[in-house]
């Protein structure tokens, strides 16, 4: 097979050296027009999303979030740990601007995800060409309109890959400069944008690895200079990676959540699964279709034979490339090599909490797709170098072709992340015994005040899942709305008996005691809620209307105290602690 001739292997010449360049600025003519191409592009595709509504955990992030909503929350969210499930403090701190600037409109979410996805798909074109590639606009355009990205872009919530890509580009931008150069500037604000891009997402922990391979195959050897350079990248990555973790495990040892059980078994499922997912998401990359919010579980425990067998393919592939590295070999295992390094945090060799529900999702392709993307230009531009003159006619149609494929497909994600209901109605076409989105269907149809529609897909979650803990609390909320409390609280009682850490759940049951008379009881619940979830306003103002009714002034003032101490713009909270002040005086024979 001929070599593929990327320049930047080698050495670079001096003029380029001078000018601290690998390549000059696209200085094209055509460069305004490809720009405008990748913009329509992207505006085509999100255009149905972009007024789209809340989906799946955006109310974790924004909407039910007090953090986010408060006006110290921008403190909390860089100095308190334990206010956030996970510390991702630059993506909770534009989070929390947004709030403050639009509030409930979604319009603004979805804009801010679209502009940064606009603004990583020209940072691609880039990269691509500072690596000489002649086609790095190409690749800019693929990545703006994969399929794969869709989910990223369209769902608010991750607007931590899409805020966390631009620093990553830029990182890599301004390393290769160094590279170069050798400039210590530059690799500082490579270094600095990095840093951004771990408090975005800390998955981007991989990075300094990128950076050894890149070195490897740009000279065919990591020297000192590259350990070196790689070193500050390294110590970012490993205290911010421990921090992360040390901060989630601290707001779920407050909060008293557990790890749900994940249906993996031992060493050799878990290497089995790794080699599927990895299969997966490359199949994904290079046939994009069938894209769904979550996926199928294969069974992975016991493991069987034939599911090892991506790893014989991967192994056999790694060989031949390797036995090429002299030519066109290198520039493969560079491409692929990035894009298993990128992807290696999702494949399964640790547990996280979504694989209770499914082993992959396609926003983990967000970054990891730039190694096949790039590896497809290389492969594209050394086709239409060696071929003769009416073939990169029929290339550029099929490109063409694929390209607006592409587009159509990317546009049809896009509509069904417009809604709750189309998200998870089209879901549900594909993959019917899919519990979690039956439930998430049913929240959605709840909040349209569909009640019964709601109460069918609860009772189809828990069908396919009778230990679903939120399906039963949604389906409790559901009967306790229609006045059947005992039934509600038979639901609340088995949600909390296979999840006790559900805090509204037990702010729901004590509202049902409460509903019997049952004060105590009521009581009860509400402090092992609060117990849980300090800040959830529900619990303190259900706990202080209790005590006042048991004459319990101190009390009960302290939990409206607490309430506005979360919510200080509440109106109710301070009609509410007026009232049992006046009451606690009148009471006890004050003034």
């Amino acid at each position: 097979m001929a070599k593929l001739k990327i320049r930047m292997r080698g050495q670079p010449d001096l003029a380029h050296i001078r000018r601290g360049l690998v390549v000059k600025p696209p200085s094209d003519p055509w460069l305004g027009l490809q720009t405008a191409v990748i913009v329509a592009a992207v505006m085509t595709i999100y255009w149905p999303a972009l007024h789209g509504g809340w989906l799946w955990d955006d109310n974790v992030d924004i909407t039910e979030n007090l953090t986010t909503k408060s006006a110290r929350g921008l403190w909390n969210i860089w100095f308190k740990p334990g206010t956030q499930p996970d510390y991702y403090p630059v993506k909770a701190s534009v989070q929390w601007a947004q709030w403050h600037l639009w509030g409930t409109d979604t319009f603004g979410y979805h804009a801010t995800n679209v502009m940064l996805h606009i603004a990583s798909a020209l940072l691609v074109w880039r990269l691509f060409d500072k690596l000489n590639l002649k086609l790095a606009w190409l690749g800019g355009l693929i990545f703006a309109v994969h399929p794969a990205q869709v989910e990223s872009v369209a769902w608010i919530a991750e607007l931590k890959n899409a805020l966390s890509m631009p620093f990553f580009l830029l990182s890599a931008i301004f390393y290769l400069e160094y590279d170069v150069n050798r400039r210590r500037s530059n690799v500082v604000v490579s270094l600095g944008f990095f840093l951004l891009a771990m408090l975005t997402k800390p998955t981007m922990a991989m990075f300094p690895a990128v950076i050894l391979g890149y070195a490897r195959w740009k000279r065919g050897r990591v020297a000192w200079d590259d350990l070196m350079a790689s070193a500050p990248f390294f110590a970012v990555s490993l205290l911010l990676g421990v921090m992360t973790l040390t901060m989630e495990y601290w707001y779920k040892h407050l909060h008293h959540q557990e790890m749900q059980s994940i249906p993996v078994g031992g060493f050799f499922s878990r290497v089995e699964l790794m080699g599927l997912t990895l299969a997966f998401y490359a199949g994904k990359v290079v046939w994009p279709a069938g894209f769904l919010p979550m996926y199928p579980q294969w069974p992975v425990n016991p493991p069987s034979l034939p599911q090892f067998l991506p790893w014989l393919v991967l192994g056999g592939l790694l060989f031949w490339f390797w036995t090429e590295r002299q030519s066109w070999g290198r520039d493969v295992l560079f491409g692929f090599g990035f894009f298993v390094i990128m992807v290696l945090p999702f494949l399964g060799a640790l547990p996280a909490s979504f694989m209770t529900f499914t082993w992959v999702m396609d926003h983990f392709l967000y970054i990891p797709i730039l190694g096949l993307i790039g590896l497809a230009i290389a492969g594209l531009e050394q086709l239409m170098r060696i071929a003769s003159k009416p073939v990169p006619f029929a290339v550029n149609g099929l490109l063409a072709a694929i390209l607006g494929a592409m587009i159509v497909a990317s546009r049809g994600c896009a509509e069904k992340f417009a809604s709750s209901e189309a998200l998870w109605s089209y879901t549900l076409t594909r993959y019917p015994n899919c519990w979690q989105a039956h439930n998430n269907l049913g929240t959605a149809l709840a909040r349209r005040g569909e009640m019964d529609g709601a109460v069918d897909q609860f009772e189809k979650a828990l069908a396919i899942n009778p230990n679903y803990a939120q399906a039963r609390y949604n389906l409790g909320l559901i009967l306790a709305q229609k006045g059947r409390i005992d039934d509600a609280m038979i639901q609340y009682q088995k949600a909390l008996a296979t999840d006790p850490g559900i805090a509204q759940a037990h702010n729901s049951l004590g509202d049902a005691f409460l509903r019997k008379g049952k004060m105590d009881e009521a009581m009860a619940e509400y402090q092992e809620a609060l117990a849980i979830d300090p800040s959830l306003i529900q619990a303190h103002r259900s706990l202080g209307l209790v005590l006042s009714r048991k004459g319990e002034w101190d009390e009960a003032i302290a939990q409206f105290q607490d309430v506005l101490r979360l919510r200080p713009d509440s109106l109710a909270a301070q009609e509410d602690l007026a009232r049992v002040e006046a009451l606690a005086r009148q009471q006890t024979g004050q003034k």
